[in-house]
């Protein structure tokens, strides 16, 4: 940092040494750009999708509006996905385009003027944190597995709960092919519609189509894997596994053409062709959907209990510290007690009486995580409660909840977010530990923990069942702990430079 006279001070030159600042911006744009065409090919292949998303979205909120009762029959939990994702597709292009709009503003600006000027304490440890390579990577690849987790529904090839014909999808390589036969017979049970008139039926009707749509992922037809086939006349003799089949054409969806060209030759439209890039597991489940749909589960389980164990313990903390007294005491001894009983053993405990739900163990890592941002921020609170500007705040007649929320709480926000950034990648661990165990997440659901579980008996010979579940850990976990330890040197002025 740039100063006058020797001391410390805010104020920096606009236009510092270009070459750094070049290098950054050129991989910002790179980034930005990448980004931006990802998210436009996603939303132009699954246009389809994303337009039902949103067509079934407007639907839904005129029935919430009007008849609440008629949405609650229809609404599933699946459905709610396709939503958060199609805004999700819809929004990080836009953002993304008004930060290189603002970046281009910026160095436009930074061309123009060279005098000093005042930067605030957040530009400038922005600015440090942009000077952490290692971290700005990290950060890369966590944008990457949060927007997955976001788009599952639309970048997932299959669903992962489909446990369709094991006899010869079971224990793939990665990238084995498989050929299918489309049969006419729909893939999943059709939801009848409501008879009768209006607009209330007629907006429930609409609904029900577009969710079966969607469950479907457009694809509406059964579609049966084969190890191969042979057309003789008007029927298909397939095998499956030792099996032997035969199928008359007329249950097959297609005219029995040939044409449809895939790496195998042609081959007749009522047959396609399905490639596992991570290979499938015992039950013939595709690999990479349950890491991308999995992801959703542990991402977030890591993200909400950061977020509830930080406010909490930053609201006892300074509580704890501010008041003093009794106060302090008791919640401290509160503290005492809970750091030393073992928080697996208590987890254990909890999981045991109460069952094992995904939003018990939210709950559960949440009020068993708090102690330790507490005891920082109360450290902190003891130290600032005795400076001038909380004297004067006291001094002026403000109120304690103004000089907690106003003063204290900004003022120790340094170390609880790099305590966040940091224990979001050991939750993430922990999820996956209880998963691992059967005392997390319960299958059918996935995550990354009980996908490695579902693979540990077989590993020696069918090994791509845990192992990508296990990079997906080990790749988030060591990027969290890398945008941690650059948060640390950014918000540290000893650090920073």
């Amino acid at each position: 940092m740039n100063t006058d006279k020797g001391t410390s001070s805010s104020l920096q030159i606009l236009n510092p040494n270009p070459g750094p600042n070049r290098l950054r911006n050129k991989g910002s744009i790179f980034f930005l750009s990448i980004s931006c065409i990802a998210f436009l090919l996603i939303l132009l292949i699954k246009a389809d999708l994303v337009l039902l998303s949103f067509r079934s979205l407007c639907a839904a909120a005129i029935l919430f509006l009007t008849a609440p009762d008629a949405l609650k029959e229809i609404f599933t939990s699946e459905i709610l996905e396709f939503w958060i994702g199609s805004i999700y597709l819809i929004a990080i292009p836009l953002f993304l385009v008004l930060i290189a709009r603002k970046n281009f503003r910026n160095n436009v600006a930074k061309k123009k003027k060279t005098e000093k000027a005042e930067l605030s304490l957040s530009k400038i440890s922005l600015r440090a944190f942009m000077r952490q390579t290692i971290a700005l990577y990290a950060s890369a690849v966590i944008f990457i597995l949060y927007s997955i987790a976001f788009l599952a529904p639309f970048v997932a090839p299959f669903s992962p709960y489909d446990q369709q014909d094991f006899l010869v999808t079971a224990y793939q390589p990665p990238f084995a092919r498989l050929n299918a036969l489309v049969l006419k017979q729909p893939k999943t049970l059709t939801i009848p519609l409501q008879a009768g008139s209006g607009t209330t039926i007629k907006l429930t009707n609409s609904l029900i189509s577009d969710f079966q749509r969607l469950k479907t992922r457009n694809e509406p037809n059964t579609i049966r894997f084969v190890n191969e086939y042979r057309i003789e006349g008007n029927k298909v003799i397939y095998r499956q596994g030792i099996r032997t089949k035969t199928i008359a054409t007329s249950e097959l969806a297609g005219t029995g053409k040939t044409g449809t060209l895939t790496f195998s030759g042609k081959q007749p439209d009522f047959v396609i062709e399905r490639t596992f890039i991570f290979g499938t597991d015992q039950y013939g489940r595709d690999i990479l959907s349950r890491v991308i749909y999995g992801s959703k589960i542990s991402l977030s389980i890591g993200f909400l209990v950061v977020l509830i164990s930080v406010t909490l313990g930053t609201m006892i903390g300074v509580s704890s510290g501010y008041f003093g007294g009794w106060i302090d005491a008791v919640m401290m001894r509160i503290v005492d007690i809970l750091i030393a009983f073992p928080a697996l053993f208590l987890i254990l405990i909890i999981i045991a009486t109460f069952g094992n739900s995904i939003y018990l163990i939210v709950i559960t890592l949440s009020f068993t995580g708090w102690m330790g941002v507490a005891r920082i921020v109360r450290s902190q609170v003891l130290s600032l409660k005795e400076q001038e500007f909380i004297l004067a705040a006291k001094s002026l007649g403000l109120s304690n909840m103004r000089i907690i929320f106003r003063h204290l709480a900004p003022n120790t926000l340094t170390p609880v977010i790099i305590a966040a950034t940091l224990r979001i990648g050991s939750i993430i661990l922990t999820e996956a530990g209880l998963s691992f165990l059967g005392l997390g997440v319960q299958p059918p659901t996935p995550s990354w923990g009980n996908i490695i579980n579902e693979g540990r008996d077989s590993l020696l010979n069918y090994w791509w069942i845990s192992t990508f579940p296990g990079i997906a850990i080990l790749t988030t976990v060591v990027c969290f702990n890398l945008i941690g330890d650059g948060v640390r040197d950014a918000l540290d002025p000893r650090m920073r430079g």
